[in-house]
C-alpha cells in the first residue's frame, strides 16, 4: 500500500492530487523552486523539499533532483501532475529504478505515445516532411513533439513564414518539455477537439470514460472544456471511444490517459495521446461520480477496474482563470492575487491563496472553475454565473472573456469549433465596464472622512478624483454636503467604504468595492487610481514600444538596427514570459529610431524597448 506520494509538479494539480491523498490517509510531499518557496502547493504538504540549484523555468525538469527529494523524505510512490515531465519515460524510469512507485502509464507506452509523431505513426498516420512542405499544403499547423498544453505550436498560412515558425516552436517546446522536436501536419480550421478519457488496470481492463468537448481555445491552449462533448452522433462517439480503447491496448496502457481527436465533417481525426492526467479531468469525475487521481492510486497498487465503468449523468463544464488579457494578445500578468472566491455550488480548483504573488516563471492559470448540472443548459448558466459574481482582485484576467464566451450563441447551441476566438475575440474583449464605477470608487474613499474637511458652509467646487478604465481616464466629481456625499445625476444611498448603493434612474444598484494601493476592484470592474498631479517624466515618447509583461528577451529581428524601415504589424522583438513566446510588433509604418532591447536582457513591465517613429 501507498503511504506518501511525492508529486513532481506545482500550483493547482499538486494540490489537487494532495487533497485526494489526504482523503485517503496519505502523507504528502512537495518539491518546489526557489521561486515557489511560499507557494500554496509547499505550504499546504505535509513536507517540502527545495529543489536546488536549476533556474525556476527549469527546475520541475530536473528528474535527478525530484527523484533524490523522493527518496529523502521517505516517499514511496510519485505522482507526476501535467506538463514538465509527466510524459517523460526517461524519468517514470529513474523512478521505478529507485524502488519507488510510479502512479502513471508504464515507461514504454509513455514512450509509444509521448511523442507525437511516434503516436501518428502507431495509428496508421504519418506527419508531413517539414522540408517538403508546398503551398498546396497550407494552411499547416507546427507542432511540438513532446509535451501539450500549446507550447510549441505555430500555424503557417504562408510558405515564407514556415521557417520562421518551426524555429520558434522548436525553442519553445525545448524551454518548456526539454526536447526541442517539432513536427508539421494540416491544420483543419474549423474542426472540434474532441477527446476520450481513458483508465486502464493491470489486469487488462479499459474503461472508455466519456467524451469531452475542448474546442474553445487560445494559442492552442483549452479554455473551456465540457463533458459529454455535445451534438455528436451515437455511432461517432462510439467510434471515438473504439479508437480511444484501440490507442490504450496497442501500447499496454495502464493508468489514467486521454486519446485527443479532431473531428470535422463527421469524421474523427487522431492526434495525440497524452499518457497522463488531463488539466480538464474534473469534469469527467463530475459526470460519472469518480475521483481520478485515487483510481491512478489504487491502479498504482495494483487494484483491478469493476468490469464495467460507472454510469455517467448530467453535463459539466469547466473554465480556467488566467492572469492574462486577452485585448492584449492574451499577455500574460503578474503581480499580488489580493482575492480569489466564488460562489457555493461550483468546484475551484486552485494553486493560489488571497496575498500569493503571481511570477513570471510558469503557466499564468489562476485556477479552474466546474459546474455540473443535470443539463448542460443548466451547467453552462451555473458556471457563467458564478464567474460573474466572483471576487477576482488583482492582475488583469480572462474572467469577463469566459462570462461572455459561455453566453454567446455559437456556444450556447454547442455549435462552436477551434476557430471561435479567431472569429469573435474582437466582440469578446470590447469594454463594457460600468459607467458608475469610478464614481462608486471615490466615494468608498471619501466615505469617513470629516465632513469638516471637504464641506464648506459657502458652496465651492466640487472633489476630483480621477481614474484610469479599459485604458482610459475619468474624472468624477462629488461633494460632501449637510446630508452627506453627492454627485450630480444620481442619489446617494449609503457609502462606506467597502460598500457604495446608488440610484440611478429610479433604480437602485449595489457596488463592491477593494481597493488595494492604486489598484481598485469595483464588482467585477478593475480601476487604476490615478495621481492628483500626473509626474510629466511618466509621460512616453510617441511611438515607444513597452514590454507588456516581465520576461526575457530571446530575439531581434534578423538585421534590425536604428533607422531601419519597418511594416506596419512586423515582428521587431520577442519576448518569453511563463514558457511562451510573445511577439513585439510595430504599430504603424515608420523608422526604427531608437532599439533599446537586447537578447538575454531581463525586463520589467512598461519598459521601453524600441520607439518607432510614423512615416
Amino acid at each position: 500500500m501507498i503511504s506518501s506520494v511525492l508529486v513532481a509538479n506545482r500550483g493547482e494539480i499538486a494540490c489537487r492530487v494532495f487533497r485526494t491523498c489526504r482523503e485517503g490517509g496519505i502523507r504528502t510531499v512537495a518539491v518546489h523552486s526557489d521561486a515557489d518557496e511560499n507557494a500554496l502547493h509547499a505550504r499546504v504538504a505535509d513536507t517540502a523539499v527545495r529543489l536546488p540549484g536549476a533556474a525556476p523555468a527549469e527546475t520541475y525538469l530536473r528528474g535527478d533532483l525530484i527523484v533524490k527529494a523522493a527518496l529523502a523524505s521517505g516517499a514511496d510512490a510519485v505522482h507526476p501532475g501535467y506538463g514538465f515531465l509527466s510524459e517523460n519515460p526517461g524519468f517514470a524510469r529513474a523512478v521505478l529504478d529507485a524502488g519507488l512507485v510510479w502512479i502513471g502509464p508504464p515507461p514504454q507506452a509513455i514512450e509509444a505515445m509521448a511523442s507525437k509523431t511516434r503516436a501518428k505513426r502507431l495509428m496508421g498516420l504519418a506527419p508531413l516532411d517539414p522540408a517538403a512542405v508546398t503551398g498546396a499544403d497550407l494552411p499547416v499547423l507546427v507542432k511540438a513533439a513532446a509535451g501539450g498544453g500549446g507550447r510549441g505550436m505555430r500555424i503557417v498560412r504562408r510558405l515564407d513564414e514556415l521557417g520562421a515558425a518551426l524555429e520558434a516552436a522548436r525553442a519553445e517546446a525545448a524551454s518548456a518539455f526539454g526536447d526541442g522536436e517539432v513536427f508539421v501536419e494540416p491544420y483543419l480550421e474549423h474542426g472540434r477537439h474532441v477527446e476520450v478519457q481513458i483508465l486502464a488496470d493491470t489486469h487488462g481492463t479499459v474503461w472508455p470514460l466519456g467524451t469531452r468537448d475542448c474546442s474553445l481555445q487560445r494559442r492552442h491552449q483549452k479554455v473551456v472544456e465540457e463533458a459529454p462533448a455535445p451534438g455528436l452522433t451515437t455511432a461517432l462517439a462510439q467510434e471515438l471511444r473504439t479508437l480511444a480503447v484501440r490507442a490504450a491496448r496497442a501500447v499496454s496502457y495502464v493508468g489514467a490517459g486521454t486519446v485527443e481527436f479532431l473531428v470535422a465533417d463527421g469524421r474523427a481525426h487522431f492526434l495525440e495521446m497524452n499518457t497522463r492526467l488531463q488539466v480538464e479531468h474534473p469534469v469527467t469525475e463530475a459526470v460519472f461520480g469518480l475521483d481520478l487521481v485515487a483510481e491512478q492510486i489504487r491502479i498504482a497498487e495494483g487494484h483491478a477496474l469493476e468490469s464495467e465503468p460507472p454510469r455517467a449523468r448530467g453535463h459539466a463544464v469547466e473554465a480556467r482563470l488566467y492572469a492574462e488579457d486577452p485585448a492584449r494578445d492574451w499577455a500574460p500578468q503578474t503581480g499580488t492575487l489580493h482575492r480569489l472566491a466564488v460562489p457555493e455550488g461550483v468546484r475551484l480548483d486552485t494553486g493560489y491563496t488571497d496575498g500569493d504573488t503571481i511570477g513570471v516563471h510558469y503557466d499564468p492559470m489562476l485556477a479552474k472553475v466546474v459546474a455540473h448540472a443535470p443539463t448542460r443548459a443548466e451547467a453552462v448558466r451555473r458556471l457563467a454565473g458564478a464567474l460573474e459574481s466572483a471576487a477576482v482582485h488583482g492582475p488583469v484576467t480572462n474572467r469577463d472573456l469566459l462570462v461572455r464566451s459561455l453566453r454567446h450563441p455559437e456556444f450556447t447551441s454547442g455549435r462552436m469549433d477551434t476557430g471561435f476566438y479567431d472569429r469573435h475575440l474582437d466582440a469578446l474583449t470590447e469594454p463594457t465596464s460600468d459607467a458608475h464605477a469610478p464614481l462608486a470608487a471615490a466615494l468608498a474613499d471619501a466615505h469617513g472622512r470629516s465632513r469638516f474637511g471637504g464641506w464648506r458652509n459657502v458652496p465651492s467646487q466640487p472633489q476630483v478624483k480621477r481614474y484610469r478604465m479599459d485604458g482610459e481616464e475619468h474624472e468624477v466629481r462629488y461633494r460632501h454636503t449637510r446630508q452627506g456625499l453627492a454627485a450630480d445625476g444620481v442619489r446617494v444611498v449609503h457609502a462606506e467604504a467597502g460598500l457604495v448603493v446608488l440610484e440611478v434612474d429610479g433604480v437602485r444598484r449595489r457596488f463592491e468595492v477593494a481597493r488595494y494601493g492604486d489598484q481598485v476592484h469595483v464588482n467585477t470592474t478593475r480601476l487604476t487610481a490615478l495621481p492628483r498631479f500626473p509626474d510629466p517624466a511618466d509621460q512616453l515618447a510617441p511611438g515607444s514600444l513597452v514590454a507588456p509583461m516581465p520576461g526575457t528577451v530571446v530575439r531581434i529581428a534578423e538585421g534590425l538596427t536604428e533607422g531601419a524601415t519597418v511594416r506596419a504589424g512586423q515582428g521587431l522583438i520577442w519576448l518569453e514570459a511563463m514558457k511562451m513566446q510573445h511577439q513585439i510588433s510595430a504599430p504603424a509604418a515608420g523608422t526604427l529610431t531608437a532599439l533599446h532591447a537586447k537578447p538575454g536582457q531581463q525586463v520589467e513591465p512598461g519598459t521601453v524597448l524600441a520607439v518607432v517613429e510614423p512615416t
